[in-house]
């Protein structure tokens, strides 16, 4: 590859990953303000980021498979198998034991995070005591499914593969992360770190399957805690 086409990648890859990250994060935006009042403070304003789950959950689903489309294309233009960069069946076993340690790593950050709750007033969305069948398998479909991989696709495969060769492995991959947070700026930079998690991941055993686990079952127990906990 030379140098012209892989700033070329580059650049494709950072306008994908720019265009799904500003959409999401300004829906994101717009649906917090608009139920803003006066009196809110910000942890308070962020929950109502999730305040029409099935609406969100649907933007976040045909945002990512709408832009899957030109990764694809990206890949097979620079003769690279997607199946190929996700598994490899000689290293299966490896790579699902790191992405347990990965998974476990994050979750110990999220209770870490979860203080932040006790900081929000009356005025925060309520959170429903129980989910209906439907919503569960739309997140099921759009967290764990379509962000788990498809959004590590993106965040993880585009930054090591195309921007890395331009900027360096691990900037491109720190680039992309920072990113991946500013998407979830809801969630107070968790995000970020459930990233490192999915990076480290990704790095010990170079295959995409590893943090696409990791960033899967993460979301997956978060609907068993929302389930159990309300």
């Amino acid at each position: 590859m030379n140098d012209i086409t892989a700033k070329e990648n580059g650049k494709k890859a950072l306008t994908i990953v720019t265009a799904l990250t500003l959409f999401v994060a300004g829906f994101e935006l717009f649906i917090a303000f608009t139920n803003y009042k006066p009196g809110m403070n910000f942890l308070d304003l962020t929950s109502y980021v999730l305040s029409n789950k099935y609406i969100y959950f649907m933007l976040l689903t045909v945002a990512n498979l709408a832009l899957l489309p030109a990764a694809v294309t990206l890949y097979k233009e620079n003769g690279i198998s997607i199946k190929d960069e996700i598994i490899d069946k000689k290293s299966l076993g490896k790579d699902i034991l790191i992405a347990a340690v990965a998974v476990l790593a994050s979750e110990a950050v999220q209770l870490l995070f979860s203080f932040t709750f006790k900081f929000r007033t009356g005025m925060a969305f309520k959170i429903e005591s129980s989910l209906p069948a439907d919503m569960i398998v739309l997140w099921i479909i759009s967290l764990v499914f379509v962000s788990g991989i498809i959004k590590e696709i993106f965040y993880r495969g585009f930054a090591k593969r195309f921007l890395g060769p331009v900027i360096g492995e691990m900037p491109a991959l720190l680039l992309f992360n920072v990113m991946f947070a500013v998407l979830d700026w809801h969630n107070y930079g968790l995000s970020f770190f459930l990233g490192l998690a999915c990076i480290w991941a990704y790095k010990k055993t170079g295959r995409l399957l590893a943090p696409m686990l990791v960033h899967g079952m993460a979301n997956l127990i978060a609907l068993f805690y929302w389930i159990v906990v309300g």
